[in-house]
């Protein structure tokens, strides 16, 4: 971790088994029914483009259509993709906002992405996020400077790598089938109709 770390002094597979993709990992950050019939996990990284993509492009409409309505309980596992030190600073801040606001932020990080390659900045589209979700640029910095966050943070990155099998981003595991890469609308709707045939 260097660059946007560093701001605040902070230095910083294929198919998996089912049984250790979709248990319970206490990292885990969702949305949705906890009941839900079925749950996607996608392992996402706030650096990586093509999750921004992804979640600009397909997961306004998943949400309306799967997590709103009931269907799916939808788990986000935080990876260190594409770019890391944004990954690492964007996730850091999303759990200081809190987990009501947590995905306001990461969603608001992926909605910036465009605008942090044009600036060839990320501090300002970051502390702004930020302040959307009522963290302050000093509570940014503190939470940027919490050496034991971050490394509860890498240890879970880890451990997708090394226990689910996971090796790039996006990801997602549908009752225990593996969907690697920016998936459209229509790839996630037929596993999950596979796991859980909509009621007609």
């Amino acid at each position: 971790m260097t660059r946007l770390l560093s701001h605040f002094g902070l230095l910083a597979a294929v198919l998996t088994l089912a049984v250790a993709a979709h248990a319970a990992s206490p990292g885990d950050m969702s949305l949705g029914n906890p009941k839900a019939p079925v749950t996607v996990i996608e392992y996402a990284s706030i650096g990586c483009s093509h999750c921004g993509a992804w979640s600009r492009e397909v997961f306004p409409e998943f949400k309306r259509r799967f997590i709103d309505t009931g269907r799916v309980r939808f788990v986000l596992r935080e990876m260190l993709t594409g770019d890391a030190d944004v990954a690492a600073a964007g996730f850091l801040t999303a759990r200081c906002a809190g987990e009501a606001k947590y995905f306001q932020v990461v969603e608001g990080l992926f909605a910036a992405q465009p605008q942090m390659a044009a600036d060839g900045d990320d501090l300002p589209s970051l502390l702004k996020v930020a302040a959307g979700a009522g963290l302050s640029k000093a509570q940014v910095s503190d939470c940027l400077s919490d050496h034991a966050a971050l490394t509860a943070l890498e240890a879970r990155a880890d451990s997708y790598v090394r226990d689910d099998h996971v090796d790039g981003t996006p990801t997602f595991d549908i009752a225990g089938k593996r969907l690697a890469g920016e998936r459209s609308l229509a790839d996630l709707t037929a596993a999950i109709d596979a796991a859980a045939p909509h009621p007609r």
